[in-house]
């Protein structure tokens, strides 16, 4: 009986975050579900890690296809101006109809600063999905000389224009794993 209480505990406080994030009301009519945006962000976190191992820093992005479950393409970050998002924008961009682009979703392990939301924008990919909030990204960098974030949300960006693109994010129960290779990185 204990356990029932406890899982009913525990469903009720998930409900209760996804209700405060906004991302159960965001998803409805998103191309992904639930379980999928996380997969990704963890596939994200993933390419950052290795972005880190190459000496870059550590922010990753995946291009997801319509279907879902197909990743077409993988990007860390390159330099100061050379955000994951950006290059990964401009590649798919150069590769794939801008039609198509409509329908795919970029999932990235931190909010799109408003250069990548702007390279989003132009490219046409018409979803986007963010773990940990650029506020997050300000609190561990401070005024680290590498990355001056700006307090410009993806959202407001993406409003200012012509388009309707889809965000959501974040997704505070992988916060912890999407910060964890900035910890070290941020200190240096």
């Amino acid at each position: 009986m204990k356990n029932i209480s406890k899982n009913v505990s525990l469903v009720f406080l998930l409900s209760i975050l996804c209700a405060c994030t906004g991302t159960d009301s965001d998803l409805k009519g998103f191309p992904l579900s639930h379980q999928q945006i996380l997969k990704h962000l963890r596939t994200a976190n993933e390419v950052a890690k290795e972005a880190v191992k190459s000496g870059y820093y550590p922010f990753g992005a995946v291009l997801v296809a319509p279907d879902g479950e197909t990743v077409l393409m993988k990007q860390e970050n390159l330099g100061t101006i050379e955000h994951a998002e950006t290059e990964l924008s401009r590649r798919a961009f150069a590769k794939y109809d801008s039609d198509y682009l409509w329908s795919c979703t970029l999932v990235t392990t931190f909010e799109p600063c408003c250069m990548c939301a702007g390279n989003i924008y132009w490219a046409n990919i018409g979803n986007v999905v963010y773990g940990a909030t650029e506020t997050t990204l300000k609190k561990m960098t401070g005024d680290n000389k590498m990355n001056p974030t700006m307090n410009l949300p993806c959202r407001r960006v993406f409003k200012a224009g012509q388009k309707p693109i889809r965000v959501v994010g974040p997704f505070p129960e992988l916060e912890d794993e999407l910060v964890a290779p900035h910890r070290a990185f941020w200190k240096r």
